[in-house]
Parts: structure tokens; C-alpha cells; sequence
């Protein structure tokens, strides 16, 4: 068993290690079989830390379901990290990493969502600037703009969602009526006619 474990279930797959295990939540997603191996793994006390996709959070299939219910009733699940689009090029898929630790149960997650003002890619990777406002929150866990905390008694009971929703973020919602819209579209249809022309000036 181990007493800190720190894993990306995403690019560090080996099936032929995991292939003869028994797992009790059956998936046809090795990843989330991978987080299945980890949890068994940990020793009462232990810690873990666990790239991925960001779809375990919230698909509504009954392994998932099943295997959200297991860390939140068995794993104190304290932390789950909202990673940006790119983080993990080849991925294909947003990752979160969950922050877990065996023995309790959970009462609440703190929730932390990286936002950056660029995207993500091989030219402009993540870094470990990036993570400094999460670094220096995570120990004490205070709510900022980007983060917020969810009690376990509000998860819905059936579904187990855990997905990312950001209570901090307004959607913006127009209000105007359609005549107003219309006339807008129109306003602009008026002004790009006027640039087409002085581009064909132009040329």
C-alpha cells in the first residue's frame, strides 16, 4: 500500500499491469480503472493525487455513479482541480485532478478552477507560475473568484455529479427584446457593406 500516491491516469496507462486485478466497478474506460487500482492501493492515511478526465465528474453511467459514491463514502475527496482545455496535449479531453485521502468520508469539496489568459499547447505549456494561486490557497482552501467549496449534502443522491460549475462566473443573458436584436444585425450589416466597398476600392 502506499501513503502518498501521485498519478496521471491519462498517459501513464498500462493495461497488462491492471488486466488481471478484479475490479468491483466494472468500465469499459481504463482510466477509470486506473483510479479504481490507486484507491485500492492506498493505505488507510494515504494520500492521493489523480489526473483525469474531466467527464468522470459528471457522466451518468451506472460505474461511474457507482464509483463517485465509493470516494465520496469511503475517500475524504477535499480537493478537485479544474485544469484548462491543452494541459495535457494528446488528451483530447478537459482533466481535473482529485485530491483524495483514505479513511474519512467526505463533507465537503473545495473546488479550484485555473483560468488563464492564454490557450495551452506545446509552445505555451503549463507552468508552475501558472499554479501559484492554487498553490498558496490549497493549504488553507479559501474561496476566491476562482474558487469555492460544495458541501457533500447538496450532491444529488442519484446522479453523484460533481461537475465543475463555478457559482462565481454570471452567464450573461441578453435581454433585449428581437426587435432590437434585428435592428442591431441590421446595423451591422449596413457598416460591413460600407467596408466591403472601401476594400474594393482598394484592390
Amino acid at each position: 500500500s502506499f501513503s502518498l500516491f501521485q498519478e496521471n491516469a491519462l498517459v501513464r496507462i498500462r493495461p497488462e499491469e491492471i488486466v488481471k486485478e478484479n475490479f468491483p466497478i466494472q468500465t469499459s474506460e481504463t482510466a477509470f480503472l486506473f483510479l479504481q487500482h490507486f484507491m485500492k492501493m492506498l493505505k488507510v492515511g494515504g494520500r492521493a493525487g489523480i489526473v483525469i478526465k474531466n467527464t468522470f465528474l459528471s457522466i451518468d453511467d451506472n460505474s461511474l455513479i457507482s464509483l463517485r459514491k465509493e470516494i465520496l463514502n469511503e475517500y475524504n475527496l477535499h480537493t478537485i482541480l479544474d485544469l484548462p482545455q491543452g494541459t495535457f496535449q494528446g488528451a483530447g479531453v478537459k482533466t481535473v485532478v482529485l485530491f483524495f485521502e483514505k479513511g474519512t468520508s467526505t463533507k465537503r469539496i473545495w473546488y479550484y478552477q485555473l483560468n488563464l489568459d492564454r490557450k495551452l499547447g506545446k509552445k505555451k505549456p503549463l507552468t508552475v507560475e501558472d499554479l501559484s494561486e492554487f498553490t498558496n490557497l490549497y493549504k488553507n482552501k479559501k474561496e476566491t473568484y476562482n474558487s469555492w467549496f460544495v458541501d457533500v449534502k447538496d450532491v444529488d443522491k442519484k446522479s453523484f455529479d460533481l461537475s465543475v460549475n463555478n457559482p462565481n462566473v454570471v452567464e450573461h443573458v441578453d435581454e433585449r427584446k428581437p426587435d432590437e436584436i434585428l435592428s442591431e444585425i441590421e446595423s451591422l450589416e449596413v457598416n460591413t457593406n460600407k467596408i466591403l466597398k472601401q476594400i474594393r476600392k482598394i484592390l
